[in-house]
């Protein structure tokens, strides 16, 4: 790294960034001689270490130091600069329900609105449905009760005084909190062994006055962790505010005891600020131990590999968009960055809604590890994952087969490489002959099915890459959803690739989204690591308002909260040691379409945040709403920029020849590839597809019709050339294209539910997702449908078949129809009015997009069946449909009740 921390002594030479990941711990150290080195180890492994990141500290000192440090007594500090750290602590907690014992105090009347949470249906289909534990184990009522007064609502002055909430909306306070109640149970939570307790009052955003008496309360009693929904995210939207809540209070002492052990490993320096120690949050900012809480740990370090990409890839391509592919074992995530880190505010893990700043990380379950199986004529992979046991076939533990295998087969893999682990004696290679032996079973199940259809047979190898195009399709179908469904278009993006097995399909995947460059960075097997090691310090500050943009008052009033909030976020980086000099930042405005759902976080431009918002979901939705924009929250991001990490030269120099040649099969055949070692690369060097780069920890396919060339820091910058691969012209029903396509289609699919929901004002439809999405032939046949409301994907077909008999030959390209016929409809009909509402468009030879509804609430102006002042249902009045003609390669029709 560079450029020492305020107050840092010169005798303190070694630096550390550590990523302690779920399988492996990466450790990323500068040591004396501005050298830079890495270890890797097991993240358990009890019989050796009690903690990995200690551990790889403590061999890293022992080594470049010479002086012993005994494992069982406290490292000595005294030339440890400081410590960067992400973990998957609070991750491995949630998802395994191993937190702290909690109980939540909510508002009487809703014990079980956390319980009931939303209407997602994650497994819609399963005939079982397990619900995920709760985080809680005991609830305990308030009775306590304030509304936020409404123009159309009548108050009885009765009811309780009126005050001015945090937001300036007006809050009538109804009933206040019995103290002496919530005491006497909260001592008996206290006697059960409960130590964490999470509050959520309704309406506690805009008046956390009754949280707060709460809180003091349970901290009088000696709770360990009390968590109030109104400061850990001050937010609209109760489920998700509690959720978040009860997340930090069930975490943040999972945290704080992993924290206690780690730093207990370790002199006097570290406890006494000598050392620094900070730790990776889930939106790639940097902070102090003593401000690291739960909710704000999901994803510590896959936030560290975005920071990675970001600051090294971004840079070398002068400003270019990058999407980040970290490809592992078991899931691969993509992010995007184009100078700014794009982050989401609510996301769902686990089956629990948290509301936090976070990195948009898309994760699709496909990896090294996933399963390969032939399935109703088609080649499927994923979503089961072989894991680490018993592994693919090739780990020689009885296995299942997995993309590793198909890679092994195809010869991407070279066994004289990989690490001989495997076996009884944990010293052989790869399995070879076994991955090939389970992949010609494979085979034998897709020649019958071929034979069947009257198509040729296919050999192992031409299976094995169906695999593997499958996969990269898989892959796709998430980078896809962060560019083309936002309005971006894929093509004008760099690949960052890293990880562990994303080298090996980095070219594909590229060619696949029509991208021209790939870069994969000389520390791509530890880039979290290394990402961490670049981080900056970050804190955040937000505040709930309730403001109607468009005025030059309400504009000053914002200014004057986003100034204040500046000042404490600025002052809480100070105190944790930067200078006020080295602290930017960055301004924000939460805004929504009145009666919409989500809101765009609108970061301060040259522009008005209003045009800027407008800008913003016009890109991403196609369209705009002709209705008022509400400020939801303010928010304050404050970085301080600090350290940097010195870049490594290579040499230059004449060209190591190949290590070896190896038999490589793309498309075509079986191609010589030349073999080469990382560390034998110059700097300048070019190499031409096919090559195969091996890498400490990873090995770089490079594929026909490629070129790589070595930096001056030894990364590697891949241009993709065409693939020239003979067409005989004819459709034929293959396994490899049919699962190519079950992918695309369904990505349709599930991108047309996502931006109804996101866009719809019905409360059916962005609250109770009472819809469905699908995809059409021609003549009317269903396709492919999103995992949506089965009730109306029955009658959808039907409904599109009438509609194209009706419409006839009057259908032209990029029309959109839109019917709520009780008859034609084909299906739900009740009360006289009701029927299917479907958005369907026509194209020769394309498929069709159609999107279904029920017509809750049509003609009145409140959800539900029958509401009280319900109307004819007229032309206009029965639906809302949003579309847009995607230069005639894409179609999207949309309605909402």
């Amino acid at each position: 790294f560079c450029n020492p921390l305020p107050g840092m002594g010169p005798a303190r030479e070694f630096r550390f960034a550590i990523d302690r990941g779920g399988t492996f711990t990466d450790v990323f150290a500068e040591v004396p001689g501005g050298k830079f080195v890495v270890e890797k180890l097991l993240s358990e492994d009890p019989a050796n270490y009690k903690d990995a990141p200690r551990e790889g500290i403590r061999r890293v000192l022992e080594k470049y130091t010479g002086v012993p440090h005994p494992a069982d007594q406290p490292l000595d500090t005294s030339r440890i600069i400081e410590i960067r750290m992400g973990t998957t602590v609070a991750t491995n907690a949630l998802l395994e329900r191993k937190g702290a014992r909690t109980a939540l105090v909510i508002t009487k009347g809703f014990r079980d609105l956390l319980h009931i949470g939303n209407q997602s249906r994650p497994k819609l289909f399963d005939l079982s449905v397990v619900l995920p534990d709760l985080l809680y184990e005991r609830v305990i009522e308030v009775d306590e009760r304030v509304i936020v007064e409404h123009e159309r609502a009548e108050m009885d002055a009765a009811w309780g005084e009126t005050v001015t909430g945090i937001t300036k909306e007006k809050v009538r306070v109804m009933r206040k909190p019995d103290l002496h109640v919530v005491r006497r149970e909260l001592q008996e939570a206290l006697k059960e062994g409960i130590t964490s307790v999470a509050v959520l009052f309704v309406h506690a955003y805009t008046f956390p006055e009754h949280e707060k008496l709460v809180g003091d309360v349970a901290k009088d009693l000696g709770f360990e962790q009390i968590s109030l929904s109104s400061v850990v995210m001050p937010m609209v939207k109760a489920v998700s505010r509690g959720f978040t809540a009860c997340a930090d209070a069930y975490l943040t002492p999972k945290i704080t005891t992993y924290l206690t052990t780690f730093r207990s490993g370790f002199d006097q320096g570290i406890h006494d600020g000598s050392v620094k120690l900070w730790f990776m949050q889930s939106d790639a900012g940097l902070t102090s131990v003593d401000s690291f809480s739960g909710h704000k740990a999901i994803i510590s370090g896959p936030a560290g590999g975005v920071v990675g990409y970001a600051r090294t890839t971004w840079d070398q391509y002068d400003g270019k968009a990058v999407i980040g592919f970290d490809m592992g074992g078991t899931s691969t995530d993509v992010s995007r960055y184009d100078g700014h880190y794009e982050h989401v505010f609510e996301t769902t893990i686990a089956g629990v809604t948290i509301q936090a700043p976070q990195l948009d990380v898309n994760t699709v379950a496909a990896g090294g590890g996933s399963r390969l199986v032939f399935r109703s004529g088609l080649l499927c992979v994923g979503p089961e994952s072989a894991g680490s046991h018993p592994g693919p076939v090739c780990y020689r533990k009885q296995g299942h087969l997995a993309v590793t295998d198909a890679n092994l087969v195809l010869g991407r893999i070279d066994p004289t490489f990989f690490p001989k682990i495997f076996g009884k004696t944990q010293d052989q290679p790869l399995d070879e002959e076994g991955a090939r032996a389970s992949m010609a079973k494979v085979t034998e199940q897709v020649n019958e099915f071929q034979k069947a259809q009257g198509l040729a047979a296919k050999t192992v190898e031409e299976v094995a890459l169906g695999f593997v195009k499958v996969a990269n399709e898989a892959m796709c179908r998430p980078i896809r959803n962060l560019t083309q469904m936002r309005g971006y278009d894929v093509a004008t993006h760099v690949l960052a690739c890293f990880g562990g097995a994303g080298a090996q399909h980095a070219c594909a995947i590229a060619r696949s989204l029509g991208m021209s460059k790939v870069f994969i960075h000389r520390y791509a097997g530890i880039l979290s690591a290394y990402g961490i090691g670049l981080s900056d310090v970050v804190h955040e500050e937000q505040a709930p308002t309730a403001k109607v943009w468009g005025t030059p008052a309400v504009a000053g009033e914002c200014d004057e909260l986003l100034a204040g909030l500046e000042k404490k976020a600025i002052a809480r980086l100070v105190e944790q040691g930067l200078k006020k000099e080295d602290i930017t930042v960055e301004h924000f405005l939460n805004l929504r379409y009145q009666g919409t759902d989500i809101a765009v976080m609108t970061r301060r431009t040259a522009e008005d945040f209003g045009a800027a918002f407008i800008k913003e979901y016009q890109r991403e939705f196609g369209f705009v709403l002709d209705t008022s924009i509400i400020v939801d929250d303010v928010r304050v991001r404050a970085v301080g920029r600090g350290l940097s990490i010195a870049k490594e030269g290579r040499p230059r120099g004449a060209a190591a020849p190949p290590v070896k040649t190896r038999r490589v099969y793309f498309e075509g055949g079986f191609r010589e590839t030349p073999v080469v070692l990382a560390e034998d690369l110059q700097a300048g060097q070019k190499l031409e597809g096919p090559a195969m780069i091996i890498q400490p920890i990873s090995t770089v396919l490079i594929e026909p019709g490629c070129t790589c060339v070595v930096t001056e820091e030894g990364d590697l910058k891949v241009e993709i050339g065409k693939e020239e691969v003979p067409q005989d012209g004819e459709v034929k029903l293959d396994p490899v294209m049919l699962g190519i396509f079950s992918h695309r289609f369904m990505g349709i699919a599930e991108q047309m539910g996502r931006t109804l929901q996101r866009t719809s004002i019905s409360v059916n439809i962005k609250e109770r997702l009472d819809f469905s999405c699908a995809l059409f032939s021609p003549d009317g046949g269903l396709v492919a449908n999103a995992p949506h409301v089965p009730v109306h994907l029955g009658s959808m077909s039907d409904t599109v078949k009438k509609q194209i008999e009706f419409c006839g030959k009057d259908l032209k390209e990029g029309d959109v129809l839109v019917t709520n016929h009780p008859q034609l409809a084909g299906g739900v009909a009740s009360a006289g009015y009701h029927g299917d509402h479907a958005g369907v468009q026509r194209r020769e030879d394309r498929v069709l997009r159609g999107v279904a509804g029920a017509p809750l609430g049509c003609g009145g102006d409140c959800p539900g069946v029958h509401a009280p002042d319900v109307a004819d249902v007229g032309a206009g009045r029965c639906c809302h449909c949003e579309l847009q003609d995607r230069k005639g390669r894409e179609f999207s029709g949309g309605r909402g009740s």
